[in-house]
């Protein structure tokens, strides 16, 4: 596991963008728990941490591309970021660090 953070910096729907070993990777807080996933947008490179958060999805800031926040497919289209794990314990975000090898 790795150490994203503390959960109580990142708000009800509002993202947060953390370098894990060299990657960028978005931490979400959704009614349904913690998500993550890749900061960039594969479009143009968007800070998806930075979109909007609103049913399970987060919209990127540049061009408007939703994310689904659990699986990573875009809405209505063929692109798609990786996802990974998190879990809160004692009030920190660990990142499953299985996941993230597999992203290397």
């Amino acid at each position: 596991m790795r150490r994203l953070g503390r959960a109580a910096d990142v708000p009800m729907l509002e993202g947060r963008s953390v370098d894990v070993g060299g990657r960028r990777i978005a931490v979400f807080r959704t009614p349904g728990g913690w998500r993550a996933i890749d900061h960039a947008c594969p479009h143009a490179g968007g800070p998806l941490a930075d979109g909007i958060v609103a049913g399970g999805c987060v919209t990127c800031p540049l061009h408007g591309l939703r994310f689904d926040l659990e699986t990573g497919l875009e809405a209505g289209g063929g692109e798609r970021v990786r996802t990974y794990d998190v879990v809160e314990r004692d009030g920190e975000l660990w990142l499953a660090a299985e996941r993230l090898a597999e992203a290397a």
